[in-house]
């Protein structure tokens, strides 16, 4: 019997799963979980589909460590720009300006969160509540931009936080579909509008 000094370790990944995840994570974004193919998947990250299947799973788990990546990333550029240093309302002014312009551009491509949720029915429970979770993720950088405003002075004592952060996931995620599926500059203008008034009436 071979001890454990004389056992030879397996072969070394010959690609890096760290930056495959983030293609993938593109593939889905760009083409929703049921559309996007195993084989395009596999292109896009460059392996081949034993390399996948050995170091994800199958294209469910794949897929749910594309969404656990995107959220990660997504969730920490928000904090970035609403928790920065100065006005918090500036802060939310600026970060509705940045996304009216992403989403105003041909080829948006949305949101990976809001673009894959219709792919799974309510009977999924378990990707049903990963979804559910990812969604309280950001609401709650949003609440917690908005109790620095509220602090600062900026939103009225009353101000619902929580009410208010819900409405505004809401509207990014519909903003988010807007661009992707109609990609109107002046669709996307009265939206990000209606998102400011929201803001100037709290």
């Amino acid at each position: 019997m071979l001890t454990c000094a004389q056992m030879k370790p397996g072969p070394l990944k010959q690609f890096d799963p760290d930056r495959a995840l983030v293609e993938a994570m593109r593939v889905f974004g760009e083409r929703g979980y049921e559309a996007a193919s195993l084989s395009e998947l596999t292109a896009a990250m460059g392996i081949g589909k034993k390399s996948l299947y050995d170091t994800f799973g199958n294209k469910r788990s794949l897929f749910l460590q594309a969404l656990e990546k995107y959220t990660q990333i997504n969730t920490e550029r928000i904090r970035s720009l609403l928790l920065a240093e100065g006005s918090p309302i500036r802060n939310l002014r600026s970060f509705i300006e940045q996304l009216r312009v992403q989403h105003s551009e041909p080829g948006s491509r949305g949101c990976l969160i809001g673009t894959c949720i219709a792919d799974f029915d309510d009977g999924d429970e378990q990707v049903s509540a990963v979804f559910d979770q990812k969604l309280q993720q950001i609401e709650a950088v949003f609440a917690e931009a908005l109790e620095q405003a509220r602090e600062a002075g900026e939103l009225s004592p009353e101000t619902d936080i929580r009410d208010t952060a819900s409405m505004l996931v809401c509207l990014t995620q519909g903003l988010a579909l807007v661009g992707r599926v109609k990609g109107s500059p002046e669709t996307v203008d009265r939206a990000c509008t209606a998102m400011n008034n929201l803001l100037a009436n709290l």
